[in-house]
């Protein structure tokens, strides 16, 4: 997959020591539940509510923009309950997104525009389509290909799609310049 230049301004993004690059125009509420493992990077307009649980995010993932990640959920009579949200190594979150996913393994491409619904399980290795909806406690299985309203299983994915997913987000990480 070819990756152009990405051209940032520096003013506009923040670089911790572990060299994750988080726009300054994201909200990272509870930045403190909240763990970059490294070389990340949070594209402008992002939401991240690490005030309901913990959101822990793997590294060499990128997060388009206005993306949404969000901890699951789940009623009680008492109320609700919030859960931790992992997110694995390698993980592509294209724009528009909504996550709400209790897990996502690593080297998972998510498309523009789709809904991950609450508890749901993407394991390593696989893809969601654009604009697709994931049902609220799906587990999607490990090289699998899902897409449509809501997602369901078209097809497998090669088995060299984790090297895809590295080149692809190391490619990445590399093209995204400041100026």
């Amino acid at each position: 997959m070819d990756v152009p230049e990405l051209l940032y301004k520096k003013p506009e993004f923040i670089e911790t020591a572990s060299g994750n690059k988080v726009s300054k125009n994201s909200v990272m509420c509870g930045s403190q539940n909240i763990i970059l493992q490294g070389r990340t990077v949070v594209l402008q307009d992002c939401i991240v509510r690490g005030d309901l649980a913990g959101v822990k995010i793997g590294r060499h993932c990128i997060i388009g923009e206005r993306v949404v990640i969000r901890p699951p959920f789940k009623r009680f009579q008492a109320g609700v309950a919030f859960f931790p949200m992992h997110i694995g190594d390698y993980v592509v979150i294209e724009d528009d997104c909504v996550i709400n996913a209790s897990t996502i393994g690593s080297y998972v491409h998510i498309g523009k525009g789709s809904v991950i619904g609450r508890r749901s399980t993407l394991k390593d290795c696989c893809a969601i389509a654009p604009n697709s909806v994931v049902p609220p406690e799906t587990i999607v299985p490990p090289y699998a290909y899902y897409s449509g309203q809501p997602a369901l299983y078209v097809n497998d994915l090669p088995e060299c799609t984790r090297e895809l997913m590295v080149d692809y987000a190391e490619t990445f990480y590399q093209n995204f310049k400041a100026v």
